[in-house]
């Protein structure tokens, strides 16, 4: 009888270690992105197929969409800390802030984030944060942008800066472009928009300038029809900062792939999650590369003739 017993709870602890190792092995992952476009959606998909690839059933994701509003995100990210997932992704700056705000210990990723320093508040910057976050970066190359204008549109005399001045990335692109287009002897004239409202309003202005530079910026992404039914008929190009700007209202980008970028913050989830690492000390990744993109249409509607050298963007 004895035996019989030993027998059973064997089997019962057995069980238990089981049922803890699937535990152990299962994750919830709640996903905050800003906005419904196309490169936000990339980057998320990208994500998800990363850790799906990886994990199959053993992971699950809450995704929610906060329709642009950073209330929506802290109400988001608010659930998910109470659910107590095992990791956060903040797509977009205002998503990643939140979860900030939100909680200390649980890993928090970034993605479609131009510069972690403005958006985590950090004036000196080494590329780790030293916290609970890491994550991708969508930041293009400036100088290599401010060099497509030069190459171009070289007889142009001035460019016209338009982006929203709610998004601290959009500034911080701003600022830098504005260097490098001032050193190559453009005069550079800003157009900041506060939000939907007046986005045709700010482009209509922004038109008095040969050449619009937008960079990398959620609210203009949103809206690229808008600004394109501005700055068509006004025959005056745009150059985007990310291929889904550009196919809007653009005439040609140097951007980055958000899948990609998407992909490898799933595969810095993994490390996390199942390896361990130490997201205080994991280095923020950069796209691996860049491609000169155009949109075929929009150069022909303005007359120009785009380098052999660049891709058209599928329509």
């Amino acid at each position: 009888m004895r035996k019989v017993f030993a027998l059973v709870l064997a089997l019962c602890m057995a069980l238990c270690c089981l049922t803890a190792v699937a535990e152990e092995d299962t994750y919830v992952i709640g996903i905050c992105q800003l906005m419904q476009h196309p490169a936000l959606d990339e980057a998320t998909q990208g994500f998800k197929d990363a850790l799906t690839e990886k994990l199959g059933d053993k992971v699950t994701f809450e995704e929610q969409n906060a329709s642009g509003d950073a209330v929506n995100c802290a109400t988001i990210v608010n659930t998910f800390v109470s659910e107590d997932v095992d990791l956060i992704l903040g797509n977009a700056t205002a998503a990643l802030q939140a979860a900030v705000s939100a909680t200390a210990d649980i890993p928090i990723l970034g993605t479609s984030i131009t510069d972690y320093a403005t958006a985590l508040g950090m004036s000196e910057f080494t590329g780790v944060t030293g916290i609970n976050v890491s994550g991708t970066s969508d930041l293009a190359p400036l100088d290599g942008q401010a060099a497509m204008i030069q190459e171009l549109f070289p007889d142009a005399k001035t460019v016209g800066l338009l982006y929203c001045s709610a998004e601290a990335n959009s500034l911080y692109q701003v600022n830098i472009i504005k260097g490098y287009l001032t050193e190559m002897g453009y005069t550079c004239e800003e157009y900041a928009f506060t939000d939907s409202n007046d986005i045709a309003s700010v482009a209509q202005l922004a038109t008095e300038c040969d050449v619009i530079y937008i960079p990398t910026d959620n609210t203009a992404a949103s809206y690229t029809e808008t600004i394109a039914n501005v700055v068509l008929p006004a025959k005056v190009p745009v150059v985007a900062g990310e291929e889904g700007i550009c196919k809007g209202c653009g005439v040609a980008t140097l951007t980055i792939s958000y899948y990609d970028i998407g992909y490898t913050t799933g595969e810095m989830a993994y490390e996390i999650l199942v390896n361990g690492a130490d997201i205080t000390t994991m280095p923020i990744q950069s796209a691996p590369q860049f491609t000169k993109k155009y949109n075929a249409a929009n150069a022909a509607e303005l007359g120009l003739t785009i380098p052999e050298d660049y891709e058209a963007i599928a329509e």
